[in-house]
């Protein structure tokens, strides 16, 4: 890729980073105070905010879906399709932090190559793992794919890397053990089970044997070096920050998508 594309695509995901952080605050100051004046101003700067960053990567066709996916966020319905006229602030700004959370994943997906026209709003929720072989793996991942979003909008990062580091890990060595790759792909070197080998030589090796793609590598240096937290005390003493946090929580929809690729 382009390293001035890269370098654009990175400053808009920082950039949505930042918003979805301010999401994250208003969030909560509406829900404790859903008239709390400072916090309305402040939600509609965000919003305008939110539109401009919109505008700018839907290239300012309110056709596109992540356009679409903005608007639609301002309109709660009914089960049976009515629009809500009364929606409580706090709801909508969650709703908000949803399209941005897409608008992440997409971008993360143009940096690792692939296409980012489709919109994710039209495959499963990225929390569904029944691409999953090991049917016994599946529901241990649907608990723990919430529980690291808990522990992310808590401010608990190094427990919410943990367990998205944690769920990449198992659902690609899930990936490697139904190909019953034991040896590299490159020059056939052995490298004994699987389960022994370490984090990045798991992903390293999915990724020479065509079952990731290389948006792996934008994993942060503390994220590969997960296992070494093997208790609360050390996440704490990590610092792991929310940029942390959150680029393994997008690396982790990259590699879903490309072992699922019609999700």
């Amino acid at each position: 890729m382009d390293e001035s594309l890269r370098a654009q695509i990175d400053s808009n995901l920082s950039h949505l980073d930042s918003l979805i952080r301010r999401g994250r605050r208003l969030r909560e100051a509406l829900a404790t105070d859903p008239v709390d004046k400072s916090a309305l101003v402040a939600n509609r700067a965000w919003q305008q905010d939110i539109g401009v960053a919109i505008n700018q990567l839907s290239g300012g066709s309110k056709a596109h879906w992540l356009a679409r996916a903005f608007s639609e966020a301002f309109l709660m319905r009914t089960t049976s399709g009515q629009v809500i006229e009364a929606v409580a602030p706090a709801e909508i700004v969650e709703r908000l932090v949803g399209v941005l959370d897409q608008a992440v994943i997409s971008l993360s997906r143009m940096a690792d190559g692939q296409s980012a026209s489709g919109s994710p709003q039209a495959a499963p929720p990225p929390h569904r793992f029944d691409f999953v072989r090991n049917p016994d793996l599946r529901p241990i991942l649907e608990q723990a794919y919430p529980d690291g979003r808990r522990a992310l909008e808590q401010g608990n990062f190094g427990l919410a890397l943990v367990a998205y580091c944690g769920i990449l890990e198992t659902i690609v060595t899930d990936a490697l053990e139904n190909r019953n790759l034991t040896k590299l792909p490159v020059d056939g070197s052995s490298l004994g089970k699987i389960t022994d080998w370490p984090f990045e030589t798991r992903l390293a090796v999915a990724e020479s044997a065509g079952l990731i793609s290389s948006g792996w590598a934008r994993l942060p240096d503390i994220a590969r070096k997960y296992r070494d937290f093997t208790d609360a005390e050390q996440i704490l003493k990590a610092q792991v920050s929310e940029h942390d946090a959150r680029r393994a929580m997008q690396v982790l929809h990259v590699v879903m998508r490309d072992l699922d690729p019609g999700r």
